[in-house]
């Protein structure tokens, strides 16, 4: 195997289900010690066993900011220097605007852009010369829809963080890219309470609009994840790479 990350620190936020998973799986077969951040013991213990090597992790939550400065300080004591960041931790919460209190707003806020936001702060002193940053961030970053209005534009504000940091981040060598998903197959629907049925009625429905003819997969994520935070993506600073089966790229 070519170890396209070997002797390379990885943070993963949201490593613990998903996309952030699969990657921080990815990451560590392909040689990175990763380092994930869970909510809960429960999340981190399962996640550090499914990843099976090169893993550990810290208790934190991207919305409280004290953890994610902890989180870095530790690594940086048990590790080092940091050569990858991976954001994905994010919800998702479809409403409407007559039905978004306050509340809502500043959860999903919080969590999607907030939390990117000083992610990548907080990190800024820790990040090796040519360490690259990858933020999750949605093929909805550029779309419309009915119910959508808060969640899409966290996530636009998340692919504009990669545009407006760049040069800051140029200064210390280090580059910043997104990685913009389409739908992919994850607990994403169940975790906002639909039932397994609803939530498979939801994924044909996209595999039927895509030019794909399906939903992705974590796993295809993770390969995109991996080329963004390797050398093989050298030439990219600011971009996004939308990995989402046409979704945003033909309307059928």
């Amino acid at each position: 195997m070519n170890h396209k990350l070997k002797n390379k620190v990885a943070v993963i936020t949201g490593g613990n289900s998903g996309i952030g998973l699969a990657t921080a799986t990815e990451y560590a077969r392909q040689g990175a010690q990763v380092v994930i951040l869970a909510r809960s013991q429960e999340k981190l213990d399962a996640a550090i066993t499914h990843i099976g090597h090169n893993a550990c992790g810290y208790l934190g939550d991207v919305t409280d900011l004290a953890s994610i400065k902890s989180l870095y300080e530790n690594v940086a004591k048990d590790f080092g220097k940091i050569d990858i960041i991976f954001s994905s931790a994010g919800v998702f919460a479809p409403t409407m605007l007559e039905d978004t209190d306050e509340t809502l707003f500043d959860q999903i806020s919080n969590i999607n852009f907030k939390g990117a936001y000083f992610t990548v702060k907080y990190a800024v002193p820790y990040l090796n010369k040519g360490a690259s940053v990858v933020l999750v961030s949605s093929c909805l970053n550029e779309m419309g829809a009915e119910g959508g209005a808060l969640y899409n534009a966290t996530k636009a504000a998340v692919r504009s963080l990669a545009r407006s940091l760049t040069p800051e981040l140029v200064k210390i060598d280090a580059r910043i890219n997104v990685l913009s998903p389409g739908p992919v197959e994850t607990p994403i629907h169940t975790n906002r309470g639909l039932s397994e049925a609803e939530a498979s009625d939801v994924w044909q429905m996209f595999a039927d609009r895509l030019p794909a003819g399906r939903v992705g997969n974590v796993e295809e994520m993770a390969k995109t994840a991996l080329f963004l935070a390797s050398d093989d993506s050298s030439f990219m600073y600011g971009s996004d790479l939308q990995a989402d089966g046409g979704m945003n790229q033909v309307r059928w």
